[in-house]
């Protein structure tokens, strides 16, 4: 548990580097709005990080990996500490910064993993939610040093800090676990792609996974903009392909049998090997819609805040700095909790404190005079408390429901795959989070606050139906890893 929290303070201080101190540096030196905006692009590697995880898990050393990253990332900050006009150059920084901080969260993920046993998760994910905020908060302590060192005296700090912690990693964090077999069973890419092609149905699995990351891009970029009918090309092509394929492989000399091979390969087979697995289509859905409640209510609790008449500072302090630390306690307390009575009951247990805390925000929405910013009406002392207690409730149980979720993600990925599964789940879980939030606008906009929070509380529920199909993934899981063990 010592490791877990050293681990995961150095995967949330690089996050912490990337949204407080560089748009602060940035706009300090006259940076334009819209290019600090345009900064955010490059965060595009923390999403689509899954595409090269399998390159972290297939010549695995995870310490070894964060160090490299650890120190990479030192030298960036070394780069920002030595020249002080932002340039072209910067872009080239960021960039690589965030590849080798999406790399760090892989091969951690990865390697706590394997190291936890099953019954260690809940807790484990308690403390990595905790350490993990722990590591942005240090990031922001070194956005108050620029105050008294200066800026390149700020950026030395946090080389140190990188360096420190992926050398402390190296050398005393505990050796991986090693997989023999895993080395001598694989495929060449050349050939898993050759196999692949000769296989529609995976084939076609691959182009839709392609297509999705596609989509992710251009929500940030929007290129499909500039073309017309974009995506019905995109979409033509790819059904081509794989009718293409699907003749290939009806006129093939000779049956094709080794698809299960592709297992096996370099670049997908970690994929395909996943989709193979029993109940993994109703666990994928589970997965996209457990926190659907607690996503599509989040991104509308601030603009609540701001129309019911709160100060920025009300804001601050209480939704997000108290929002924290009971998010945090929540994380502790609902991994102690899973930890005691199963990962399966935790979910639908600390899922339901989840759902019902947005009924708070319900209560508050009817209590609030909601507008009365505009009209200068003042706050009664209990309509301040109402709002305060739905956020303190809504902040805990979150907590609470993530650390049993988080557990869940852990305890059903592959440990010999264990940073590239995690990866491709997380990446899951953020796609719907995002989508979520994009809708949420929509329906407070027209349904107004108090009937769109009640409805987030019935959107929390369509994932207990998949949960029957939970509890076989998670029996098909701890069986697997007793035969490992064997």
């Amino acid at each position: 548990m010592f490791w877990v929290g050293i681990l995961y303070f150095a995967e949330g201080f690089p996050l912490g580097m990337f949204y407080d101190v560089f748009p602060v540096h940035f706009r300090q030196q006259g940076v334009e709005l819209w290019k600090i905006g345009f900064m955010s692009l490059l965060g595009l590697a923390w999403t689509l990080k899954f595409l090269w995880a399998p390159a972290v898990d297939h010549y695995r050393h995870h310490r070894r990996w964060m160090f490299g990253v650890e120190l990479l990332m030192g030298g960036v900050m070394l780069i920002f500490a030595s020249y002080a006009a932002f340039g072209t150059w910067v872009w080239f920084a960021i960039g690589a910064f965030t590849l080798l901080s999406a790399t760090n969260d892989i091969a951690i993920d990865g390697y706590t993993i394997e190291m936890l046993n099953k019954s260690e998760m809940g807790f484990a994910n308690g403390l990595r939610i905790g350490f993990y905020r722990v590591g942005m908060l240090a990031a922001g302590f070194i956005l108050i040093l620029s105050d008294y060192l200066g800026w390149s005296g700020t950026y030395i700090c946090a080389a140190v800090v990188l360096a420190v912690a992926g050398t402390i990693i190296l050398l005393y964090a505990p050796s991986e676990k090693s997989y023999p077999d895993q080395a001598t069973k694989g495929i060449k890419l050349k050939a898993e792609l050759k196999i692949l092609f000769h296989h529609p149905l995976a084939f076609g699995t691959i182009i839709l996974f392609l297509l999705g990351v596609l989509w992710l891009i251009d929500s940030k970029i929007h290129w499909s903009a500039q073309v017309d009918y974009f995506w019905w090309y995109a979409f033509a092509g790819a059904a081509s392909l794989v009718v293409f394929s699907a003749i290939r492989r009806k006129r093939a000399a000779a049956p094709i049998n080794n698809g299960a091979k592709l297992s096996a390969g370099p670049m997908f087979g970690t994929l395909l090997d996943m989709l193979q697995r029993p109940h993994i289509i109703p666990v994928i859905i589970f997965i996209l819609i457990f926190k659907l409640g607690d996503s599509a209510m989040g991104f509308m609790v601030k603009p609540f805040w701001v129309d019911a008449g709160f100060s920025a500072s009300q804001i601050g302090f209480v939704s997000v700095n108290l929002g924290l630390v009971l998010s945090v306690a929540g994380g502790l307390i609902g991994g102690w909790i899973t930890d005691r009575i199963g990962i399966f009951r935790a979910l639908w247990l600390l899922g339901l404190f989840q759902a019902f805390s947005n009924l708070g925000y319900v209560w508050a929405a009817h209590v609030l005079p909601v507008g009365s910013i505009h009209h200068g009406v003042a706050l009664l002392w209990g309509q301040e408390m109402v709002m305060y207690t739905a956020s303190g409730i809504e902040s805990f149980t979150g907590g609470l429901g993530t650390a049993a979720f988080l557990a869940f993600l852990m305890a059903i990925v592959n440990k010999q795959h264990s940073a590239t599964e995690y990866a491709l789940l997380s990446s899951i879980f953020a796609l719907s989070r995002s989508l979520a939030g994009w809708a949420s606008g929509f329906g407070a906009q027209y349904m107004g606050y108090a009937p769109y929070f009640a409805l987030t509380f019935f959107l929390a529920f369509p994932a207990y139906f998949f949960l029957p199909w939970v509890q076989k993934m998670l029996r098909y899981a701890e069986s697997r890893e007793d035969w490992h063990q064997e």
